[in-house]
């Protein structure tokens, strides 16, 4: 049975102090409860990330989402402000840490949140929760087709982001990765590469890549959608979730998987 929630938009505090708004969604019961942030993907602050936040919440999570692209074009709609940003090359990854920090911040001081806290982010927001493991404090973390992480953007690429593969060594907590085996950023190739490196560093860490799914497989606003790779994917989120989020101890572990 899904648990009762409350979802709204909220302001939290990001990168310098800045006020930024953030849709938080919660079950109704006093908890405590783990936290998610959900990073939105380079489409914008979207329905899309705001049902999923939402899914997070009916299962007895906590989660907030913070816009990302809020400063690109303030008081625009979400597409609009989506636009800007990715004329501006994307998040700079310091602003994205600190929006995110804050976001993290913001569900810990909730009396009903446990204290534990996950990132997961889609697209562009797979590789941000990527960053977020590297250079943040989150219990878990969850990578959806990020892309360049370990590759460099194609020639004519108007994003500004760089690989950071090698802020990897930094990583104390597991990270859970999700791909499409048809996605050509990040390619399977790339995939292999950033495995490879988490295994050779010592991370704990559990890579699944899905054939027939390409990029977004997740998005069932897009034709994209693969609901058999989304499904599965699901099941592993929620079973990741139940073991580092849930469990007694501390799970923080340099033992590969």
């Amino acid at each position: 049975m899904l648990d009762p929630l409350l979802a709204e938009t909220v302001t939290i505090r990001g990168h310098g102090g800045d006020p930024i708004p953030a849709y938080l969604a919660r079950p109704l019961g006093p908890g405590p409860y783990p936290g998610v942030v959900v990073i939105h993907h380079m489409p914008g602050w979207d329905e899309g990330t705001w049902e999923i936040a939402r899914r997070f919440a009916a299962h007895g999570y906590i989660s907030i989402c913070p816009n990302l692209h809020h400063r690109d074009l303030p008081g625009a709609a979400p597409d609009d402000a989506a636009a800007a940003a990715r004329a501006n090359g994307g998040v700079p990854d310091g602003r994205f840490l600190g929006d995110c920090q804050g976001a993290i911040r913001s569900l810990r001081g909730m009396p009903s949140c446990s204290g534990r806290v996950a990132t997961i982010g889609y697209c562009s927001g797979g590789r941000q929760s990527f960053l977020a493991a590297c250079e943040l404090d989150p219990d878990a973390s969850v990578v959806c087709y990020g892309a360049f992480i370990a590759d460099k953007p194609p020639a004519g690429s108007t994003t500004s982001a760089v690989p950071v593969i090698d802020r990897a060594v930094d990583i104390t907590c597991p990270v859970l990765g999700l791909f499409g085996a048809e996605d050509a950023h990040p390619s399977p190739a790339e995939v292999a590469e950033i495995d490879a490196e988490l295994t050779r560093l010592g991370k704990q860490h559990e890579f699944h890549t899905y054939d027939n799914a390409g990029h977004a497989f997740f998005a069932t606003d897009r034709p994209a959608y693969r609901p058999d790779a989304a499904a599965d994917g699901w099941r592993r989120i929620w079973a990741f979730f139940a073991d580092t989020l849930h469990s007694a101890g501390d799970v923080r572990s340099s033992a590969a998987v």
